[in-house]
């Protein structure tokens, strides 16, 4: 063969050609710059190719419309290494130590950064990677370090010249526990590595978004990884310069990215429904749905960072009326249940009235129209019967306002049923809360009975003409906790039809400490085997103190998915628990005729 023939090589390409489902994932490499010139080192873009992955060069460039561009076009973010930072954006004046600063970089990978954690995408820092993703997310960087090691080797970057220990445990340990690396060792639980070093900054701090991994024998801060179950890493040294003993840091991020890829590609064709929020009860407090604010954990930019297609707000009633906060629009205290939740809906409206690309839908079919149209969806709900004033007349009134559902009670006896945490002053069922669910049946509003006591739960399963659901509850076997169902609970709520949506209220996950992403799948896995795949989904309860480690936003609702995609569910089952199941109770409640 001509080795100067290239056009050789073109039938070889063609037949080989890759679909979409199997590309390589795309890397984005943030590139050095100086002399006027974008520039990267050959060890990057070499290793992601012998990983696996597609190496892609991202200039400097801070332009909004750029960034955006970018990540929507990878699947993951390398974050090179380069100059020291600007202490200016530590809010510190510079060391007199402080070697030659980057300006062209700064801003722009600081942005990108931010930008990519928001969506959940895997991040690997390195040297000054690291040091970008600390100052990016909340650490803080030591301009320089001063120990008895030298930091800054004087030999060949592919030669190891001190050495780290890894942490057991985490992602760093579990990436050199599997590979075959002929410079690390097991001391202990730990493992030792022996890497490079090219740095006089270092982290000083991770923040609490990061965990310290691997640390040189001097403390000094060398590798730092997420405390939150997201595929977060950053070295200090610069394993593109180890050959295959930094193959193995590489692998990893590109296993990541082909699982953050898989996540993307399937919300491209699933329609995702978290079945319960209050995010209403801050529309007071001058939010802004349109911008990514930190007083709510509900709103456009997280939804879309999240891919999350629609929502349930509630209008959410407290117990007692003295604890009615003063939310409508004109600021004046609601006289009535009904007007209560009139007033929570109308500044629903308000909000969506003045956020582009959101509407309020309340069927199946107007669901998927926006997500054809890239539009995200709210519905409404009512969280307390409290609502209907005892007057059942008002159930007509909120099937005609587009409310999909009622959760009967809350956290105490009404008129309609006892609460899992009252008094117990029906036994179940009110005579009126049977009327209730008889006049929801004929309008065609769900039935929802979390917060309901057992002797609710059964009296209304054995009322109700349609399935009956469970918004926003766990697993009593789990966690034990009135709130949650019991696992006979499921099973009645199976045979019924009806669905039970997991929810992330970290007390009804776990007794004792914090809960995680993790828990929240253990209650999932459980309900599942259980009730089996045709009777669960998710209800975070987010903005009425749901949210937990991992799942603590709507911008991280992907990594829900990567967890379900990583227990092998498949595509028509992953549907099912992103709402499909609900949907379809929903659409069986609003198409039966009493």
């Amino acid at each position: 063969m001509n080795r100067y023939d290239w056009t050789q090589q073109l039938p070889t390409i063609y037949a080989g050609g890759l679909s979409e489902k199997e590309r390589r994932p795309v890397i984005g490499i943030t590139g050095n710059y100086g002399d006027l010139t974008c520039k990267l080192g050959e060890g990057y873009y070499k290793q992601i190719v012998r990983a696996g992955g597609t190496p892609l060069i991202i200039p400097p460039s801070a332009n909004t419309e750029v960034l955006t561009s970018l990540l929507n076009r990878i699947d993951a973010l390398l974050l090179s290494g380069g100059a020291d930072f600007n202490p200016l954006y530590c809010g510190e004046e510079p060391s007199p130590k402080l070697g030659g600063i980057n300006a062209e970089r700064d801003l722009p990978e600081l942005l990108i950064c931010k930008l990519a954690a928001n969506r959940q995408m895997p991040i690997l820092g390195i040297c000054r990677g690291i040091q970008t993703m600390a100052m990016a997310l909340g650490g803080k960087v030591e301009q320089h370090i001063s120990t008895d090691i030298k930091h800054s080797q004087d030999a060949d970057r592919s030669e190891p010249t001190h050495t780290v220990m890894v942490e057991p445990e985490t992602t760093l340990y579990n990436i050199y526990a599997r590979a075959d690396v002929s410079c690390s060792e097991q001391i202990q639980k730990k493992i030792r590595l022996c890497v490079n070093s090219f740095h006089h900054q270092a982290v000083a701090e991770p923040g609490a978004h990061f965990l310290v991994s691997a640390r040189a024998k001097d403390g000094v801060i060398e590798a730092i990884e997420s405390s939150e179950h997201k595929p977060f890493l950053g070295v200090q040294w610069h394993p593109e310069c180890l050959g295959d003993d930094g193959l193995p840091i590489f692998k990893w991020l590109i296993d990541e990215a082909t699982r953050y890829q898989q996540a993307q590609q399937l919300h491209d064709h699933i329609l995702t429904l978290d079945t319960h929020c209050d995010t209403p009860m801050f529309f007071s407090q001058n939010i802004d749905f349109c911008t990514r604010d930190s007083k709510i954990l509900v709103d456009l930019p997280k939804m879309q960072e999240g891919r999350l297609d629609a929502t349930i707000m509630v209008a959410y009633l407290p117990q007692k009326r003295e604890e009615w906060p003063a939310i409508t629009l004109q600021n004046t205290v609601p006289t009535s249940g009904r007007e209560f939740a009139d007033s929570i809906f109308s500044r629903i409206q308000a909000i969506v009235d003045s956020t582009p690309h959101v509407s309020i839908v309340n069927t199946f079919e107007e669901l998927w129209e926006n997500k054809m149209e890239g539009r995200k969806s709210i519905m409404l709900g009512i969280e307390n019967g409290a609502a209907l004033d005892g007057n059942i007349k008002n159930i007509k009134h909120f099937a005609q306002t587009g409310v999909v559902y009622i959760t009967l009670c809350h956290n105490g006896d009404n008129d309609i049923c006892d609460s899992a945490r009252g008094s117990q002053t029906h036994g179940g069922l009110s005579a009126f809360g049977r009327e209730v669910i008889a006049e929801m049946n004929r309008l065609g509003l769900m039935v929802d009975l979390s917060h309901a006591a057992e002797s609710s739960f059964y009296d209304a399963l054995e009322v109700s003409a349609t399935p009956i659901v469970c918004s926003h509850s766990s697993c009593r076997a789990l966690c034990d906790h009135p709130r949650n169902l019991t696992d006979d609970q499921m099973r009645a709520l199976a045979q019924k039809d009806g669905v039970c949506q997991i929810t992330l209220y970290h007390g009804f996950l776990v007794k004792d400490g914090e809960a995680s992403i993790l828990d929240a799948m253990r209650h999932l896995d459980h309900a599942i085997d259980i009730m089996g795949i045709d009777h669960v989904g998710l209800g975070t309860d987010f903005d009425g103190d749901g949210g937990v480690k991992g799942l603590a936003d709507a911008s991280e609702l992907t990594l829900f998915t990567r967890q379900l995609l990583a227990r092998r569910y498949n595509k028509t089952d992953i549907q099912k628990i992103w709402g499909g199941n609900f949907l379809r109770v929903m659409r069986q409640v609003q198409n039966t005729t009493i």
